[in-house]
């Protein structure tokens, strides 16, 4: 009973002393060091063990590999690094050290993926550095008052745990991985529905998690948006009460709803009712704190009528966020207005390869075939995400200066399908999102 009793002592104090640190490196070199900030990681490597390392039972996908003088941790299958970490944004760096006999390719996410790396090239016997910047959030909003997370999923999720979790993809031979909190960075909140949200399970994914890999490490994305909420449901769930609390003069929330919107009943229901006067708050209470609302008109639902021209299927939503931002002044991405576009260029069949439509056994446990007019796969979320960039660099916004690896793109020409490239991360589900 002593023994158990140091042992969880010991284990406690680590991870205070983990959470407490500002800047964490987590060393597969095997170098000696007396630094209180390295953890060396050449021998235990699991997360459970000590609060950081290898998670979700995927250690048995990785390997120390020797070298001459050092190690580094190899990997050609998928798996997931994480660090207890508090609240906030971090600046993550990976360390690769490239193979003797060829170039390999390392693709990375965070969270309930978050797209940040996308197949950055090492070359042969070469170190390459790669830098990008992760929001953490938790619940807590003061002393009294939490975030009301929609169980059980949504509890359960990678971005509301106490840690900061990365998922590697591709072929990765990595020497050190650093994690370190950083203040002076512009946040882009999201606030919105199942179509903005960190879809955490293939095949599902929205836009909210495909962008961050669009910014420089100037921008922190903190996704606050969650499937099948509503306006006035966001609002009842402490969620833009939580954005306020931790946002800063200079930050920017993007607001986009209306799909689930549309079921309210009751006296405030409508479009030119409960939806308008509720927009209006978000942009007063935004502007209050010194920060840049923006609103987003809703994504169309992929709805063809016999003779194959697109439906209207939002109502009067989209043309009452226009009627707000226009009153309010405030900057518009009509969304829907590009996705209709984005349905028309690629027509009645070819449109359904941006949703999730997939037959029987496509992916783990999926029994059923999955056809949704609503939800959009990766390749769907990621042609949105560029959607959402032209908006920001059409409207001229100081944050245009901080997208990378992005060309101009028209949803009336948009990429192949044939030629999209995503590694099917770990998690799956055939359960649909909340909403339609």
């Amino acid at each position: 009973m002593l023994t158990r009793t140091l042992s969880v002592l010991f284990l406690t104090a680590n991870l205070s002393l983990v959470l407490g640190q500002s800047k964490q490196i987590f060393e597969f070199t095997g170098q000696d060091t007396k630094s209180v900030s390295v953890h060396k990681m050449n021998e235990n490597i699991k997360y459970e063990n000590q609060g950081f390392g290898i998670d979700l039972n995927t250690d048995k996908n990785v390997q120390i590999v020797k070298h001459s003088r050092n190690s580094s941790l190899y990997s050609n299958k998928p798996f997931y690094f994480s660090a207890d970490v508090e609240e906030g944004n971090y600046k993550v760096t990976i360390h690769y050290r490239g193979l003797k006999d060829k170039t390999i390719f390392s693709t990375v996410r965070a969270e309930s993926r978050r797209w940040l790396v996308d197949r950055v090239e090492i070359p042969k016997n070469k170190k390459v550095q790669k830098s990008f910047i992760v929001h953490i959030k938790d619940r807590k909003i003061d002393e009294n008052n939490v975030v009301r997370l929609k169980t059980p999923r949504e509890i359960e999720k990678l971005d509301w745990d106490n840690k900061l979790t990365l998922e590697f993809q591709g072929e990765n031979n990595i020497e050190s991985i650093t994690i370190e909190s950083i203040e002076k960075v512009t946040t882009l909140f999201l606030a919105g529905n199942s179509t903005v949200v960190n879809q955490e399970h293939e095949p599902w994914a929205s836009w909210g998690q495909m962008i961050p890999r669009y910014f420089d490490q100037g921008i922190a994305v903190a996704n606050h948006a969650e499937s099948g909420l509503a306006l006035s449901s966001f609002l009842s769930s402490n969620r833009l009460d939580k954005i306020l609390a931790v946002a800063k003069p200079g930050d920017y929330l993007f607001i986009e709803f209306g799909h689930n919107d549309q079921k309210e009943k009751g006296d405030k229901s409508g479009a030119y009712n409960g939806y308008t006067e509720r927009l209006r708050l978000f942009v007063n209470k935004f502007r209050a704190i010194g920060g840049y609302p923006l609103i987003v008109t809703s994504t169309e639902r992929r709805s063809f009528d016999k003779d194959g021209n697109l439906n209207f299927t939002l109502g009067e939503y989209p043309a009452a966020a226009r009627k707000v931002a226009e009153e309010m002044n405030v900057p518009l991405i009509d969304l829907n207005t590009m996705t209709r576009e984005f349905y028309q260029a690629l027509g009645v069949e070819n449109s359904k390869n941006a949703l999730v439509h997939y037959p029987a056994n496509t992916f783990p446990d999926q029994s059923q075939a999955l056809a949704d007019n609503t939800h959009f796969n990766t390749y769907g979320a990621g042609q949105i995400a560029k959607m959402i960039l032209k908006g920001i660099i059409d409207l001229d916004l100081p944050i245009r200066k901080n997208i990378i690896n992005y060309k101009k793109y028209s949803p009336k020409t948009p990429d192949d399908f044939t030629a999209w490239d995503w590694p099917l991360s770990v998690l799956s589900s055939e359960l649909k999102p909340d909403g339609n």
